[in-house]
């Protein structure tokens, strides 16, 4: 194979590192070649660095290459390092090419430059002192270290921009740097020039907007405008005076989902799954019937989702006749096929409970990496899968005896003849999907390692009974079967349930899990549906998140640490707000953590002073200075600017949610609320209405536009919140049509003369004693332990009603600099006002235990 490389060019650094790691084990040729030199045939633009395989192809991403020397080397992927891929392609890779560029090519130097990258940098520190490990996915080099080591070699070798504080970034950045593949890499493209040598490779790369300079968090900063074409305005205010004309006709569609405010026909479904031997040892626990004990604890489900106001069109169950009907055809479609086997299986059984064991009733060391708590299916630290019977020092879970093995018949799904189709389906399917990151890296590190035949059915008695001579004793396993209750719940919601289910030309299916439900969803069933080989509807989107932690620690039942679904509303926080910082603390890309002190603040800085603020002062304005009406709007060239603006959000908000990135999404929502803010802010239209009359007609145009956008907020809010979302339409009296479609434009739903009804207040503060009273409740044992000393953090936090009063200063500055701006005062008297401002923001960070913002530099016209 050959590889190309070329002298300055940052990408060349950490494949040649990885190259070097692989000497030996492949026969590689690396050329050297000039920067534009087109080395692929079949690219018209020059691309380095590229890896030829002996095969012909090429492989011209740098994370790519790096992934197939590492596993040239016999490196096994896993999880941890893919999300550090992701977060480096994402989050650091903007923000280190910001910094490169302003240091290279404009000549700054300091915190000009480490002000891009200290997030990053402080982010890979936590993580590296938080695992205590020395390097970012373990106690070994990984794939992750080569590429972040790569991208951050220019800069942090000068030591002025290696921050002396962050020591865990600093061991291994060093440990990396001393290697000798890693210095061998840096001597063939650096040339003992440093950072200067990347000059002539930066310069011919564009300028980095704000938003790839800007340090990487995942707070919510002031947001500078983009730069719009006149075209771009034109066509914002010819879709807003087109008005309410626009909408199409409405779908008779119920409960607000994003697909239905676009008009899409769309089936939400969900359901228990109640079958297993889970089910019969709570129904012994408790005294009832597993059918006793299955009703029960539906309903307090059904109950739970109906709280949280999540509005599936059927909320179903698996233990119902369609369940048993469509599992046992599906089941009787393989084995005619031939995708079923039979064969004797050794079990655990323990004797003192006269039963059979099924996987999760087991616990013992894993075999692999010896892991003390292993399941019997699964051990949850190495993350292999285990029979029952290779576990060492096996114990019951219910009465702790140690279980003996015993022979049985059962039957398997022959997974390795139907795994050629699962990958041609997986190659139709992954290219142009939103399948996330995890569940394409989970489903592919099954596939690597190989199917194996896994059984299907088990010795219980409840269950989906399986229909075949000699084994009337058995049930399906739920593994098998619990997937089919998609299927079986859409047959008891409608007999057209064929259309959903046998219909994969005209229907997508987007799937929504936690990433350890992956496998049953994107290789078991897939498998058991094309072996069945009728047609089935197979998932498009799968989505999966990643872990939700609570406060530092876990989320744990037994020693009552966290909330759960049937406590949060005993909270006195209504199902909304819980609605909103769940969605805006998602999981999504990497695991995140529930922080009360994080939901006070977000609750009143982002629901009360933004978004809450915003839509409250725009109704009241038209109530208290045009007597309930919307006035007359009269456009300035700002205004239609404005148009422009919200209509590039809405845009982005639309194509975040098509590609299921529900968290960023809600993130437009609270910009273009900031937007709404300070249009008024600026305008003073409370000033303005007592002034002439073109300042009364002033005011009246900003209220007007003020309440459109407030009644735009309300339907993007829908998916998110709704019930304030449905609050704000009343208080509005926003039109039906507006309030079930939403376009990709923003249009006048609220026009001149239109009469809104009682405006009140949305969101309620939460208070200090109240959350620290939560805290306390929900602490469970974490509350009696001493703290552990901080391993990390060098600032601690202050008080939440400390952080709340800096907040507070924060926002009351920055109007006063808006003012300032918007009135084009003296740039001494504004220059003041801003340093005041930077030093609050200063303040606040250092009381949130974040490192402080650095200070942004001008930008040069």
């Amino acid at each position: 194979m050959r590889l190309f490389v070329s002298e300055g060019v940052p990408g060349c650094l950490p494949v040649l590192a990885a190259a070097g790691r692989a000497r030996g084990r492949a026969e590689v040729l690396i050329s050297t070649v000039g920067p534009e030199d087109c080395v692929v045939p079949f690219l018209t633009r020059p691309k380095v660095p590229v890896l030829q395989l002996d095969s012909g192809n090429y492989l011209f991403s740098t994370s790519a290459i790096c992934r197939y020397f590492f596993l040239l080397s016999g490196w096994e992927q896993d999880d941890l390092t893919n999300q550090w891929l992701e977060w480096e392609a994402t989050e650091l890779q903007p923000a280190l090419s910001a910094a490169l560029y302003y240091l290279v090519v404009q000549g700054k130097k300091g915190e000009d430059v480490l002000g891009s990258v200290r997030r990053a940098l402080t982010h890979i520190d936590h993580s590296l002192s938080r695992q205590n490990c020395p390097f970012l996915a373990g106690e070994t080099e990984s794939l992750a270290d080569i590429v972040l080591w790569g991208a951050l070699y220019p800069l942090l070798q000068d030591p002025a921009y290696l921050p002396e504080e962050l020591s865990a970034l600093h061991s291994w950045f060093q440990t990396l740097s001393t290697q000798e593949p890693c210095q061998r890499a840096a001597e063939t493209v650096l040339k003992q020039q440093g950072v200067l040598a990347l000059r002539p490779y930066l310069q011919k790369q564009p300028q980095p907007s704000p938003t790839e300079g800007r340090a990487v968090t995942n707070e919510p900063e002031e947001e500078e405008l983009a730069t719009l074409s006149e075209e771009e305005i034109a066509m914002a205010v010819t879709a807003w005076e087109k008005g309410l004309e626009s909408l199409p006709p409405l779908r008779p569609q119920q409960n607000p989902v994003y697909s239905r405010l676009r008009q899409w026909n769309t089936l939400y479904l969900c359901g228990t799954d109640e079958y297993g031997t889970a089910t019969e040892t709570k129904a012994l626990e408790e005294g009832l019937t597993p059918q006793e004990i299955c009703d029960k604890y539906h309903i307090i489900h059904a109950d739970i989702y109906r709280w949280f106001n999540i509005s599936f069109d059927i909320f179903g169950r698996t233990t119902t006749p369609q369940q048993t009907k469509i599992t046992q055809d599906i089941f009787q479609q393989l084995l005619k096929r031939g995708f079923v086997l039979q064969d004797t299986v050794e079990q655990l059984r323990c004797e003192h409970c006269a039963r059979f064991l099924a996987d999760r009733f087991v616990e013992g060391v894993c075999p692999f990496c010896g892991y003390e708590e292993a399941r019997g299916d699964q051990c949850d630290k190495c993350g292999k899968l285990i029979n029952a019977v290779e576990l060492k020092k096996p114990q019951c879970k219910v009465c702790r005896s140690c279980p003996v093995v015993q022979s049985t018949q059962h039957l398997f799904l022959d997974l390795p003849k139907l795994e050629k189709r699962l990958e041609e389906w997986l190659g139709r399917t992954l290219p142009g999907s939103d399948w996330t990151p995890n569940a394409q890296f989970i489903t592919r590190s099954w596939l690597r390692d190989g199917l194996k035949p896994r059984c299907i059915t088990r010795d219980l008695k409840w269950g989906t009974p399986v229909p075949l001579e000699g084994f009337e004793d058995k049930v399906f396993y739920v593994w098998f079967d619990a997937t089919i209750g998609y299927l079986s719940i859409t047959a008891n919601y409608t007999d057209q349930w064929e259309r959903w289910w046998k219909n994969p030309e005209q229907v997508d299916l987007y799937q929504f899990m936690a990433k350890d439900n992956v496998p049953f969803h994107s290789l078991v069933f897939p498998c058991s549906a094309l072996g069945a080989e009728d047609n089935y509807t197979l998932v498009s989107h799968l989505i999966a998140t990643e872990y939700l932690n609570y406060e530092d620690g876990k989320f744990s039942k037994s020693r009552g640490v966290g909330v759960f679904g049937d406590m949060a509303q005993d909270t006195g926080i209504p199902a909304d707000i819980w609605r909103f910082y769940l969605l805006y603390i998602r999981p999504e890309g990497q695991d995140s953590a529930f922080s009360w002190t994080d939901l006070l603040l977000k609750n009143n800085s982002e629901l009360l002073n933004n978004l809450g603020n915003f839509i409250n002062r725009a109704g009241m304005f038209v109530s208290k200075f045009f007597g309930g009406y919307v006035p007359e709007m009269v456009l300035t060239p700002d205004d239609q600017r404005l148009l422009a603006h919200v209509t590039l959000e809405l845009q982005h908000y639309h194509q975040l949610l098509e590609k299921v990135r529900i968290r960023d999404a809600l993130r437009s929502i609270l910009t273009i609320s900031r937007h709404g803010n300070q249009y008024i802010q600026v305008n003073e239209p409370w000033k303005r209405i007592k002034g002439s009359e073109a300042d009364r007609q002033r005011a009246g145009t900003v209220t007007g536009l003020a309440v459109n956008i407030a009644a735009l907020l309300s339907v993007m809010l829908q998916p998110y919140m709704p019930t304030v979302s449905a609050t704000i339409q009343a208080q509005l009296q926003l039109p039906p049509p507006a309030c079930s479609i939403l376009l990709t434009n923003f249009l006048c739903t609220l026009p001149a003369g239109h009469q809104i009804g009682t405006v009140s207040p949305l969101f309620q503060k939460l208070e200090n004693d109240q959350i620290e009273s939560l805290r306390q409740r929900f602490g469970g044992g974490q509350a009696k332990t001493s703290p552990k000393p901080a391993v990390v953090e060098t600032v601690t936090t202050a008080r939440p009603q400390q952080i709340q009063a800096l907040m507070d200063e924060v926002t009351k500055q920055g109007n006063i600099v808006r003012e300032l701006k918007a009135q084009k005062a003296d740039k001494n008297e504004v220059a003041a006002e801003v340093a005041k401002l930077l030093d609050l923001k200063k303040q606040l960070a250092v009381a949130e235990g974040k490192p402080p913002e650095a200070p942004k530099g001008k930008k040069k016209k």
